[in-house]
C-alpha cells in the first residue's frame, strides 16, 4: 500500500511546525492590520480567465486547470493571489475611489515547482496598495516587507531593486517588434552579452548602446549616476531613474542595497519599480514585490497598485519554537465533576487536555495538571 505517498514537492506541516507557521501569519497579518491594511480570503478556485491574463505564458503553465461540471467552463486552482486582490479591488470594492490597502495569507498551488528546493503549494503572504502612483506608496510596501521580514526573524537583508518600464520605454522608443522584444527581454534576464549584441546589431542609436549597456548597470546607487551618462533621456528612463533614487535615499543604513536595470524576473505584470528581498542562508528571493499599474483593467477598472508576497514555507526554518509543554491535563474520570472549572481555564485561554490513558508529562504536551482540592479545584505540577 502507497497510499500514504504524497506528489512530488507537496509535503505535510507537522503540528509542531504548523503551530509556528500559524502564528507567524498571525503575527504577520496583525502587522498589516495596524498599518491600515484590511484582510481577503479569495477562493482557491475559480475561473481560469480571472486568475491568468491573457499572454501571461508563465502563470499559465503553473494553474492546475478542471472542467466545472455546473457551468461547462474551465477553472483553475490559483497558482498567485495577486490577481485576485486585483479583482476585489476592480469589482468587488468599485465604489472606493481613494486608496484600497489589502492583504491575504494563503495557500497556493503550482503545477511545477519554482525550484528544485520549491514547494508546489506555497503559503503566500502578502500586501497590495491601490490607488495611489506616487513612489510613496512603493516605500511604504518596501517598508512593510523589511519589516516583516526583520519581525520573523530573518538576519543580514539585503534589497535587490530593478525597474522594467526602463526597458519597456527603451525598447517602444527602438520600435523593436514585439517578438524581438521577448528575445530580448529573455536575453537580459540571463546576462548573455553575447547573444544581445547579436541580436541588436542592427537596431539605431542610442538605443543599440542602451541594450547593451544594461547588463552592465547593477551594483551600489552609485550605477544611477552611471546609468544617467549611458541610457538616453526618455520620459521612461527618467522617472524610473528617479524612483530608484528615491529608494536608495529611503533604505540608505537600513538594508543592504543593490540595483539592477536588467533584473527582469518580474511577474507578468509588473509594470514598474521591481524588488526582492534575500538573505544569507537562502539561495533565492524571500520575499518579492512591484508595481503593476492597471491590472485590474480587464475586471473593470484599471489603478496604480504596488505589493509584495513572501511564501511563509519558506521561513519555516528560523521561525522561533514555542513550549510544547504548556497544557494542563484533566484525567478523563475527573471531567465529568471538572467541566465548569475546565471551560473556565479553556476560556481564559489554557489549553486542557483530557487524558483518557494515563499518559505522560511529554506526550500529552501537559506541565500542569487538574487536581481535587477541598474548595474546588487547583493546578499542580504535572511531571
Amino acid at each position: 500500500m502507497r497510499n500514504w505517498l504524497l506528489p512530488e514537492y507537496i509535503a505535510d506541516i507537522l503540528p509542531a511546525t504548523a503551530r509556528q507557521v500559524e502564528s507567524a501569519k498571525a503575527a504577520m497579518l496583525e502587522g498589516f492590520r495596524v498599518a491600515g491594511y484590511e484582510l481577503v480570503l479569495p477562493p482557491l478556485i475559480e475561473y481560469i480567465d480571472s486568475l491568468v491574463s491573457e499572454g501571461d505564458v508563465t502563470l499559465d503553465l503553473k494553474t492546475f486547470k478542471l472542467d466545472d461540471q455546473l457551468s461547462g467552463r474551465q477553472l483553475g486552482l490559483r497558482a498567485d493571489i495577486t490577481p485576485q486582490v486585483a479583482r476585489i479591488d476592480a469589482h468587488l470594492l468599485g465604489g472606493r475611489t481613494g486608496v484600497t490597502r489589502l492583504c491575504y495569507a494563503g495557500s497556493v498551488v503550482h503545477s511545477r515547482p519554482s525550484g528544485l528546493t520549491s514547494s508546489r503549494e506555497p503559503l503566500q503572504v502578502g500586501a497590495e496598495l491601490y490607488g495611489y502612483a506616487g513612489i510613496e506608496a512603493d516605500l511604504e510596501i518596501i517598508d512593510l516587507m523589511l519589516s516583516t521580514l526583520e519581525k520573523a526573524g530573518v538576519k543580514q537583508l539585503r534589497l535587490d531593486v530593478g525597474h522594467i518600464a526602463i526597458f519597456r520605454g527603451l525598447a517602444a522608443a527602438a520600435g523593436l517588434a514585439p517578438e524581438m522584444t521577448r528575445e530580448l527581454f529573455s536575453l537580459l534576464q540571463n546576462k548573455d552579452a553575447a547573444s544581445i549584441a547579436e541580436l541588436v546589431a542592427g537596431v539605431a542609436e542610442p538605443y543599440k548602446s542602451a541594450f547593451l549597456a544594461l547588463p552592465e548597470l547593477y551594483g551600489p546607487a552609485s550605477v544611477l549616476d552611471k546609468a544617467r551618462t549611458r541610457l538616453p533621456s526618455l520620459p521612461e528612463v527618467e522617472l524610473g531613474l528617479m524612483q530608484l533614487s528615491a529608494i536608495a535615499r529611503a533604505a540608505q543604513g537600513r538594508v543592504e542595497l543593490s540595483f539592477d536595470l536588467a533584473e527582469l524576473r518580474g511577474d507578468f505584470y509588473h509594470t514598474g519599480l521591481m524588488f526582492a528581498a534575500y538573505a544569507p542562508g537562502w539561495s533565492d528571493a524571500i520575499a518579492r514585490g512591484g508595481r503593476y499599474d492597471n491590472v485590474g483593467r480587464r475586471f473593470g477598472r484599471a489603478r496604480p497598485a504596488t505589493g509584495f508576497s513572501l511564501d511563509l514555507r519558506d521561513l519555516v526554518r528560523i521561525l522561533p519554537e514555542r513550549d510544547p509543554c504548556r497544557g494542563v491535563r484533566v484525567a478523563a474520570r475527573h471531567l465529568p465533576a471538572a467541566a465548569e472549572e475546565v471551560a473556565r481555564l479553556r476560556a481564559a485561554g489554557e489549553m486542557v487536555v483530557v487524558d483518557y490513558l494515563g499518559e505522560s508529562a511529554v506526550a500529552l504536551n501537559c506541565d500542569r495538571e487538574l487536581a481535587p482540592a477541598a474548595d474546588g479545584w487547583q493546578l499542580a505540577p504535572f511531571n
